[in-house]
């Protein structure tokens, strides 16, 4: 028999060679069970489980020959094969399978049954549960087919057991704590039946452990390349510096199987592959051991491709495809491969015209064109480049076309969602070009000084206020490598109004409001109709005018809302009204195999501001009130379940002004029986996948999927929590039906709940699913305004908004756009409970379309912020992985990764702890940013936590140069304090503060800001010289360090100050030059210019003599200030002398102008003087005093101080001030502000006055106008006339008379006559 090693190396595989082990696919499990414990030949049965999934067929294999099968009835775990007794015709070698959904499984273990009256040969192999570094423990694993067996572990050299045991299943595990180098040798495994010890089993094959990091580790390479195609030939070769060693060869995808031992030729070994095969890939290292089993440390990785084909390359352009003349342009080839040459070809020419070779490239590196002209403009790409022969095919690989102009080409333009403005609505622009841009800028060619500028992809908004939008537009852009060259401007493109387009919905919307304005025209013209036949004619009844008047304004007020209430319908955005949250309902227990022994009700809210909760039973409830906690749940306890119990439970949460939607309906249905599932799922739909749910109500039950018309259950699975999800994997006519679900307990016998009610599945015709998005990122904070919109091809169609399958908005075609195929749904104020998984469809009449794509929106700020860490740091090199980690504060949530400036989440991943691993691979440029996280609850409206805070992430081969600092400044006194600030972009990154002249440095570990500080307490001679510091990541890492600038800590105080003058003089124009000097009392000095408010000096200078001038040309305002200088000796650096008195320059046209104040106060008293005092900023000026109402100044002073007396009221008035430097008295300040001086009577009766009088006017004004209104209504009102009846003695009558008669007749009578001919008069007019 050939004998089978298995050897266990002790290194640091995995950690130090940053590989992790590969997962392989997960083998069934087979074992014997026997009735006869002492004679288990005697009748055997064979048991084949699967290891995770329910399957329908079940394959035993004997010898490689396919035995028998089993399709047991419906899908389960495990199946028993019975063999009988055992006999020469039956022993042999078995293992077993189970059907997936694509084929049968890996097969088992092999399971080797000898002659009759022996054990089953053990097996043994050797599991590592850490990463075998010396120290850590190592578990070996010994099957022995049957139960209740004795396991015994021996050594080669030891003729006792070294270890034994007794499980209680068929499979014992030795443990080694703590591996050292005496724990080598070569291991066996047998048992005996516990009853029987003289019975023992055949030894398992031999296990061969190796201690390796004892001797120097080889060198290993691939003849003739790394690289092959399948079916050619490979040699690798292993050296070592010591004779006689034997040499293993392992493949770190799978150890067990490529672990290869070979003897030596000399110091070194050849292990040969004839022909490879593609599994033959992946990382290969070496090493060699002793005869006493001590190895040597491990090669370096040799990766080995074995492919028919070459990965992809893909080229870059940096730092843009279109250069201008004369740039530098850098062309980096990407790729998966290590190791290999690289060669640049651009089309039309035969050779290659740059090689990068194997040594220097590690996949990510560039070709550079110098000096470009319109000679090197073509199409350029990049191939793998081999130096030995193989028949590898070369795979497609991208162009990049490299333009070199004088002026980058013109962008194109768009306008989004159209080029026609709409009530209340923008237009955004949107300007784009395929290469990366540094800024655009949109024109606007009837207004030649509109211009705007974006950085952010080109996007401008435009409004339509008072038809001021329209136009025609035009954008134009420049790069980052041309800053002073603007590309040719776009194709222009027209915005037009409102009214410059007519749909058919249009036409009855317009036609409406024509309606209703000539409707309002109408009515107006009637009102001046009815006041004009008041100046005409006569009404026996006055109230008639009043009231033709009152019902015509109100039409007019009618028609006027009627219009406002139009414009409203007309929006297209659909306003959502948020319902409160529904609670969650859901049942414990503390009995699990008999829940109704004592059955609590629990009822939770996704809203934190739910006050109380309600549990409503067929109509009736309890209320319960919010618990403290954070959970915002209430208890509702049932006990032992009586006939009373059984019934619908359903319950709300109550917040301060609303009660929510019910929960889902739990039903109880019986005193010892589960609560019955709720069975659901979305629309089928075929040839997709389809997933049914099952509520269940309890933890730890198992779920069962029934289907009408069978007897067994489709599907089972086991205890998933409180709901299970039934996978139907691909939908047909064969899978339509009813379906019903069942709850179980998890222990047997099984105690089973009432089917659910039936669910049918039927495939209809559906439209294709809508897009759905959110306009802005799905990961809000509350009170956040949200926008879904959900479109489709289909024209005048009608869409429905769901949230966590729930209907809560539909739109009406009827009103929105024309051709509607587009609905926007809007939420105005997003509250906690607002998150969940929301999704769209639309439909006509009876066809409805799938489900959308769901997008889960997240309402942040309600759980703590995570942290988010970079593994193995936040500088990563191009082409690496970086990991992300974000750790949350609680367990069971879902994470999502945000990246700064990206519309949604990265990844999303959902965790049973409390952090999870995002992965980023092979990084590039583009993938430098602010990264955060955040954790969320998928169960309670996607409550999520507050954002972390943002990790940048550089992706570079040279980390960003940090800036030191000092603070307060880096020129000190003798015996303060200061710190020095170590600043840079990257976070969580060490620093050290390096010191010129000393061995020794100052670290600052992990910082967790992105700033360093280094304090230096008590400033001494010793804390005098030159510093810098430098990142120092606590990780591994190839990434280039660079020292920051260099600061000079200068301590004054020791030498005599010096003196500072500055010509022309402390006041200048910008514009002018200025020279300050620094006059010093010793020789061979170095001065320092200061500058108060400014860390670091301005400039230093080591003149010949005594003084330094410091020239400042061409001032502008930011050089005003206060400025200061200091010397040191040349003999002793940086030990300075106190500082100079402080010179305060002013930059400006202008001087300030000053402040002008009285005293005692501004109000003269009878008999005294006031002070007016004016203060300037300047020394050495002169101030005038003006009053206003005076031509010249009255006083000039050299100390501000102006005395004002009050002689015949002349004192009253305005005052201001102004100064004029003595050096230029031609330039003066800007006035004061007025100051004005009041006589004895005070402010306050002139006040007084000015008021008194304005009231009189308004008055005045007022009696007038009354007076006048009062007497042109008096003309234009009616005569009253009282006329009697001569005959019958009627009732007066009131008779209104023409109001403005002309000609009004001198004589009025009463007489019968007269009065008759009146009313006749009357009555010939038609009303």
């Amino acid at each position: 028999m050939m004998l089978r090693t298995f050897t266990l190396l002790l290194g640091c595989i995995w950690l130090s060679l940053g590989m992790t082990s590969m997962a392989e696919e997960s083998q069934p499990e087979l074992w014997i069970e026997s009735n006869y414990p002492q004679a288990p030949w005697e009748n055997i049965t064979l048991w084949c489980r699967s290891p995770s999934r329910v399957s329908s067929k079940f394959l035993l294999l004997k010898d490689n020959t396919q035995m028998t099968w089993i399709r047991p009835p419906y899908k389960t775990f495990q199946v028993s094969f019975f063999i009988g007794a055992l006999t020469e015709s039956n022993a042999g070698l078995y293992r077993c399978c189970y059907w997936k959904e694509k084929g049968w499984s890996k097969p088992s273990r092999i399971l080797e049954l000898e002659a009759p009256g022996q054990l089953p040969k053990p097996i043994f192999w050797i599991q590592a549960e850490t990463p075998p570094l010396p120290g850590c423990n190592v578990n070996i694993l010994c099957h022995g087919w049957l139960q209740d067996l004795v396991f015994m572990l021996f050594k080669e050299g030891y003729t006792e057991p070294v270890d034994y045991q007794v499980p209680t299943g068929t499979m014992a595990i030795f443990s080694i704590d703590n591996l050292a180098p005496e724990n080598e040798g070569v291991y066996i495994c047998r048992t005996h039946i516990q009853m029987l010890p003289t019975l023992w089993s055949e030894p398992s094959n031999p296990l061969k452990l190796v201690v390796a990091g004892l001797y120097p580790k080889p060198t290993l390479t691939a003849h003739p390349g790394p690289i092959l195609a399948p079916g050619e030939s490979l040699s690798l070769r292993c050296q070592g510096p010591i004779y006689g060693m034997t040499f293993a060869l392992m493949r770190l995808e799978d150890l067990k199987k490529s672990f290869y031992h070979k003897k030596p030729i000399k110091n070194e070994a050849y292990f040969y592959f004839r022909a490879l095969k593609i599994q033959d890939t992946g990382h290969y290292l070496c090493l060699y051991y002793d005869g006493s089993y001590r190895g040597s440390l491990f090669s370096d990785i040799l990766k080995v491709w074995v492919t028919d084909t070459f990965p992809k390359t893909w080229l870059l352009v940096q730092p843009s495809p279109v250069v201008q003349m004369g740039q530098n342009v850098s062309l980096r080839c990407q790729g998966l491969m290590d190791g290999v040459g690289l060669a640049l070809y651009k089309k039309g020419e035969e050779r290659p015209l740059q090689f990068l070779d194997a040594t220097s490239n590690t996949g990510n590196k560039s070709f550079f064109l110098k000096n470009v002209t319109y000679k090197d403009a073509g199409i350029y790409s990049c191939q793998y480049f081999l130096t030995w022969k193989t028949s590898i095919k070369m795979e497609t690989y991208n162009t990049v076309e490299l333009m070199v102009v004088d002026k980058p080409p013109k962008p194109s333009l768009s306008a989004w969602p159209s080029s026609v403005f709409k009530v209340g609505k923008t237009i955004t622009f949107q300007c784009r070009v395929s290469h990366p841009v540094l800024e655009f800028s949109l024109e606007w060619e009837e207004r030649t000084t509109f211009q705007k500028f974006s950085v952010d992809g080109g996007d401008f908004i435009i409004t339509d206020i008072e038809g001021q939008g329209t136009g025609t537009y035009s954008c134009s852009y420049y790069i980052e490598t041309h800053t002073n060259t603007w590309s040719q401007h776009s194709e222009p493109l027209q915005l037009v109004g409102p009214a410059g387009f007519l749909t058919w919905n249009s036409i009855p919307n317009e036609a409406f409001r024509m309606s209703l304005s000539i409707q309002i025209v109408s009515l107006l013209l009637l009102v001046l109709w009815i006041r004009w036949k008041c100046r005409r004619l006569r009404f026996r009844e006055a109230w008639l005018l009043g009231t033709a008047q009152g019902v015509a304004m109100l039409f007019i007020l009618m028609a006027v809302l009627c219009c406002g209430l139009c414009s409203g319908t007309l929006a297209e955005e659909i306003e959502i009204i948020m319902p409160t949250p529904k609670p969650e309902l859901w049942a414990e227990t503390n009995f699990p195999l008999a829940p109704w022994k004592n059955l609590t009700l629990w009822c939770r809210s996704p809203s934190s501001s739910t006050k109380e909760f309600v549990l409503l039973k067929d109509g009736t409830g309890w209320i319960a009130t919010r618990p403290a906690s954070e959970q915002v749940r209430a208890a509702f306890p049932l006990g032992a379940l009586t006939h009373s119990h059984t019934g619908s439970y359903h319950c709300h949460s109550w917040e301060e002004m609303a009660v929510s939607e019910p929960s889902e309906a739990l039903e109880l249905v019986g005193t010892d029986i589960l609560p019955k599932p709720v069975i659901s799922a979305s629309l089928p739909i075929r040839g997709q996948e389809l997933q049914i749910r099952c509520k269940g109500w309890l933890e730890g039950l198992g779920f069962a999927l029934y289907k009408k018309g069978e007897q067994e259950p489709v599907q089972q699975l086991g205890a998933v929590g409180r709901e299970a999800f039934f996978t139907i994997q691909r939908m047909g006519d064969k899978e339509e039906g009813n379906y019903s679900c069942r709850t179980h307990t998890e222990m047997q016998p099984f105690k089973w709940s009432e089917p659910s009610e039936p669910l049918e599945l039927v495939i209809k015709e559906v439209y294709p699913k809508p897009f759905f998005k959110t306009w802005a990122s799905p990961v809000v904070t509350p009170g956040a305004r949200v926008t879904f919109t959900c479109s489709t091809s289909h024209e005048h169609m009608s869409f429905i908004l769901y949230k966590d399958d729930n209907e809560i908005a539909s739109s009406d075609p009827a009103w929105g756009t024309p051709g509607s195929s587009a609905a926007h749904f809007l939420v105005i104020s997003v509250a906690v409970g607002d998150g969940g998984n929301y999704s769209c469809r639309y439909y006509d009449f009876s066809i409805w379309s799938e489900p959308s794509d769901p997008v889960e929106l997240i309402v942040t700020e309600y759980y703590p912020k995570p942290t988010l860490l970079a593994q193995p740091g936040p500088v990563v090199l191009p082409g690496k992985n970086v990991t992300l980690r974000c750790q949350g504060t609680f367990p069971g949530m879902r994470f999502a990764l945000l990246q700064e400036g990206t519309h949604a989440p990265l990844q999303f991943q959902s965790a049973s702890g409390t952090s999870v691993d995002f992965l980023l691979h092979t990084v590039g440029a583009e993938d430098s940013g602010n990264y955060s996280c955040i954790y969320y609850e998928t169960t309670m409206s996607n409550r999520g936590s507050y954002r972390s805070v943002p990790l940048m992430i550089w992706v570079t081969d040279t980390f960003p140069r940090p800036w030191l600092s000092a603070e307060p400044s880096s020129v000190v006194t003798m015996g303060q304090n200061v710190t020095l600030w170590c600043q840079g972009p990257v976070h969580g990154v060490g620093y050290i503060l390096h010191k010129e002249g000393e061995a020794t440095s100052m670290q600052l570990w992990g910082s967790t800001s992105n700033e360093g500080a280094f304090p230096i307490t008590n400033i001494s001679d010793a804390s005098i010289g030159r510093y810098s510091c430098c990142y120092h990541p606590d990780w591994i890492s190839p990434i280039k360090i660079q020292p920051s600038n260099t600061l000079e800590l200068i301590v004054t105080g020791l030498l005599p100050k010096p003196s500072l003058l500055v010509q022309p003089g402390p006041m200048v124009a910008p514009g002018e030059n200025v020279t300050l000097q620094c006059q010093g009392d010793l020789p061979d000095s170095t001065f320092v210019l200061l500058k108060e408010g400014t860390q670091q000096p301005l400039e230093q200078q080591r003149p010949s003599g005594y003084r330094a001038d410091f020239w400042m040309p061409v001032v502008r305002d930011q050089d005003s200030g206060v400025y200061s200088c200091v010397y040191y000796l040349d003999s002793a650096p940086l030990v300075a002398s106190n500082h100079s008195n402080p010179l305060e320059i002013w930059v400006t046209d202008k001087p300030p102008k000053p402040s002008l104040s009285a005293w005692p106060s501004t109000v003269f008293k009878l008999g005294k003087d006031i002070t007016l005092q004016c203060r300037g900023p300047l020394p050495g000026v002169e101030f005038v005093l003006e009053h206003d109402g005076e031509e010249a100044p009255q006083q000039f002073s050299e100390d501000g101080d102006f005395v004002i007396n009050n002689v015949e009221g002349k004192g009253i008035g305005n005052y201001s001030c102004s100064y004029r430097l003595q050096a230029y008295p031609d330039i003066w300040s800007e006035p004061s502000d007025a100051l004005e001086l009041v006589g004895a009577a005070g402010p306050v009766a002139q006040e007084c006055t000015v008021g008194n009088i304005v009231r009189s006017t308004l008055i005045v004004v007022v009696v007038v106008a009354l007076g006048i209104v009062l007497a042109v209504e008096w003309k234009k009102w009616p005569r009253l006339r009282t006329r009697g009846s001569e005959t019958d003695g009627r009732d007066q009558t009131i008779v209104l008379e023409e109001c403005n008669q002309e000609g009004e007749p001198e004589t009025t009578t009463n007489s019968p006559s007269s009065a008759s001919q009146r009313i006749s008069a009357e009555l010939t007019v038609p009303i």
